[in-house]
């Protein structure tokens, strides 16, 4: 069903063979420890130089807005070599989804996950004769999700080669090809006509672009008019104040950790996709029950569990052995054994160098996205729905 406007790009295609020779033939097989074990080692070093590079040796209190440009100028980079370092350490402590969600009393991980995609797609209304754009599809898991949840057809569209391998290799397993596509392309330079889509959402995605009010341009440019764009994004509160410098290593540990150029405030959010040219109909910060945890005692209420309780130490959350299991591999516990066994990989040549390093990484950011969390300084559920005008 989709038709991309042009051929690939030579840039796209550089991308993807590096991409191809960086994780070989895993693309197809399991994710997690074989895929790391599978990687190869030259290729890995220049994808931890390239990502690295931004970040290495910077405190918060040097950030200036000549690096915050550099970041931003590379984007793509970050992007794509963020995600070849860290896809298979998601797959091995996450899901297939690559995203938070709120979770209600007594709900499982994967219940309350999937929840979160069904309410994403029930609140821009998709249905069985649609064709929708997925803006940073990941491996693939919120689309497969949405299409048994909505039965429409969705395009998924990745600037990481790997990643829209590895969605297609999952979409055929689950006898899901005729439903789903996969495109290899930059979000800020969509590669498909005007007016294509009759609707575009995105899960904690678009945090990766450089201008917010750029990639939703381009998402109002694909949309039919009167199509529906629903975003779950990536926001600092109200409360976070760049100028204490508390507050601003906790965005540069997000960020680092999780390949964003630089993020931004809700209100900025809010007025760029107003710039872009939609008609905002919907806005809330899903987090923000979060906000009302605490009850007239003090004590911490049982109704629900903090979006970011998998990366904590509170085990109480955990629901099932395989709810434990991922709250034992990603709390900082459970890093330090998995950092060490890392190590010792490396040591042996059985992972690439690299590997740890990228792991202590989005440890950082794990902490740091709890202490955002729980000092309500960030959101990784600011939902935004709007609609394209119709002239």
């Amino acid at each position: 069903m989709s038709k991309s406007k042009e051929l690939i790009t030579a840039d796209i295609a550089k991308m993807s063979a590096f991409d191809n020779a960086l994780h070989r033939n895993s693309n197809k097989a399991q994710g997690g420890l074989r895929a790391m074990m599978n990687k190869n080692s030259a290729a890995q070093n220049v994808a931890v130089e390239q990502y690295f590079q931004h970040w290495d040796d910077k405190k918060a209190e040097d950030e200036t807005e000549e690096i915050r440009k550099a970041r931003t100028a590379d984007y793509t980079t970050i992007s794509r070599q963020y995600y070849n370092l860290a896809t298979d350490l998601y797959e091995y402590g996450w899901c297939e989804s690559f995203h938070f969600c709120r979770f209600a009393y007594g709900e499982t991980f994967s219940k309350a996950i999937a929840r979160h995609e069904h309410y994403l797609a029930h609140s821009i209304g998709l249905k069985s004769n649609m064709r929708v754009l997925d803006v940073g599809c990941g491996v693939g898991g919120p689309a497969r999700e949405i299409v048994k949840f909505a039965g429409c057809h969705v395009t998924g569209l990745n600037l990481n080669d790997y990643q829209v391998q590895r969605a297609r290799s999952y979409a055929a397993k689950e006898g899901l090809s005729h439903k789903l596509d996969f495109v290899q392309g930059d979000f800020m330079h969509i590669p498909f006509p005007d007016n294509f889509f009759d609707a575009v959402y995105a899960i904690e995605a678009t945090c990766h672009a450089p201008s917010l009010e750029g990639v939703y341009s381009e998402i109002l440019r694909v949309l039919k008019p009167g199509g529906t764009f629903g975003v779950y994004e990536w926001l600092m509160k109200d409360a976070y104040d760049n100028a204490d410098l508390a507050h601003r290593r906790i965005r540069l540990d997000i960020e680092q950790g999780d390949g964003i150029p630089q993020m931004f405030q809700i209100a900025e959010g809010l007025a760029a996709i107003e710039a872009a040219g939609f008609e905002l109909e919907l806005h809330e910060d899903l987090a923000a029950a979060d906000d009302d945890d605490d009850d007239k005692s003090g004590s911490k209420s049982a109704a629900s569990s903090p979006w970011y309780w998998p990366l904590g130490s509170d085990l109480r959350h955990a629901q099932t052995l395989g709810d434990l299991l991922t709250v034992l591999r990603m709390n900082k516990w459970g890093r330090i054994v998995s950092h060490s066994f890392l190590s010792m990989l490396e040591a042996a040549w059985i992972v690439p160098a690299g590997t740890r390093k990228t792991a202590e990484s989005l440890g950082r950011a794990a902490d740091a996205l709890v202490e955002g969390g729980k000092k309500k300084l960030f959101t990784p559920m600011y939902l935004m729905v709007a609609k394209k005008p119709l002239a």
